[in-house]
């Protein structure tokens, strides 16, 4: 098979492994970082074609189910002992006050996903104060400023280029991938590689959706909740979040960026799974993907420093900010799914600030 052949649809062993050391990682990382979300939406998709395109893409764990049952039931189990694992709606309660509510959002267009739980709407509606990652989001303008005048954040420095990074055939594999997507190596050398596969990790169906104007659930939230005369807060600026990202291993951004590229077309099968795994409220199913498909440890491809940086610290920061907001009730908070579940998960902060947090969806 080559690099760009569409896979046969039984994903094999093998292939379902390289899934989960690369593209899994990248795609957890544009799951639970609005910035790389942005970085799309306002750096890339002003050029790109905006005429509708089909949404492709099956599930890998469909496929898993065929090739290897007993590794997808480990996986399950293991997710099945995460908190709180289950679920994207949330019930925030404390005595004295009004109810609040929690939702986990996937910074994507898709019309599944802005849907929003059958619970959700009513929820928003009575909330006075809505609270998002970054409230930067609202301004294109503001956003583009934000990102751009930290050039350190996401450029190398002192005329570095991304060839002074690239293993030996890699950038084969990097100058070929991004020519399928349109994109001359040339135009993007100085780019750090999130920034790059910020826009190639994410399927056609959701590119042209962006760039025909569609608002991301996190954005669409935030729109309304200006249009509806509601107060809206920020927990972290565009910054914070760039320098969570910057603060990775380069090595580790260029090595998910690679294998991203490498699938081809099999990137439409993973956002599909992804976005299957949040309709279900399965999300945490995605990290013990991330950690157990693959033959590798998840020392290989840097899950701990990614998990700690990306997901752990920036939950500890958001439940510090939140918690005075929340201890007003009557607030709706929407944050990346992914930062819900687990011992240090949102979930599981709030309580220990003395909310009382339950399942509503």
């Amino acid at each position: 098979m080559t690099a760009f052949a569409r896979p046969d649809r039984n994903l094999p062993r093998n292939l379902f492994a390289r899934l989960a050391d690369g593209a899994l990682w990248l795609f957890a990382l544009l799951h639970v970082v609005l910035a790389a979300s942005l970085v799309v939406t306002l750096l890339f998709v002003a050029d790109a074609d905006a005429a509708e395109v089909e949404c492709g893409g099956s599930n890998v764990l469909t496929a898993l189910a065929k090739s290897d049952p007993a590794k997808l039931a480990s996986l399950q189990a293991e997710a099945a002992a995460i908190p709180n694992s289950k679920g994207i709606f949330w019930k925030i309660e404390k005595d004295g006050i009004p109810p609040s509510w929690l939702l986990g959002t996937m910074h994507v267009t898709d019309p599944r996903v802005l849907a929003l739980p059958p619970e959700a709407p009513s929820a928003f509606a009575a909330a006075s104060t809505v609270i998002v990652e970054s409230d930067e989001i609202l301004d294109d303008k503001k956003s583009a400023a934000a990102i751009l005048m930290r050039p350190d954040l996401t450029m190398f420095p002192d005329n570095k280029t991304i060839a002074d990074f690239l293993k030996p055939g890699d950038r084969e594999t990097l100058e070929a991938g991004l020519k399928a997507r349109g994109i001359p190596l040339t135009l993007v050398a100085r780019m750090k590689p999130w920034m790059i596969a910020s826009f190639v990790a994410l399927p056609a169906c959701e590119i042209s959706r962006k760039a025909a104007g569609a608002s991301f659930l996190d954005k669409k939230i935030a729109e309304d909740a200006v249009s509806q005369g509601k107060t809206l807060k920020g927990l972290e600026t565009l910054v914070e979040q760039l320098s969570a990202m910057d603060s990775l291993p380069t090595e580790l951004h260029l090595r998910a960026l690679i294998e991203t590229l490498a699938l081809g077309k099999t990137i439409d099968d993973v956002f599909a799974t992804m976005t299957d795994l949040y309709l279900s409220g399965d999300t945490g199913m995605i990290m013990p993907m991330m950690k157990a498909v693959s033959d590798k440890t998840a020392e290989d491809f840097g899950y701990a420093d990614f998990e700690q940086r990306i997901i752990v610290d920036r939950n500890r920061i958001m439940a510090t900010r939140a918690e005075p907001i929340l201890d007003k009730g009557g607030a709706f908070m929407a944050v990346g799914a992914l930062h819900l579940p687990g011992k240090e998960g949102l979930v599981e902060l709030l309580r220990a600030e003395g909310f009382g947090v339950t399942r509503a969806n």
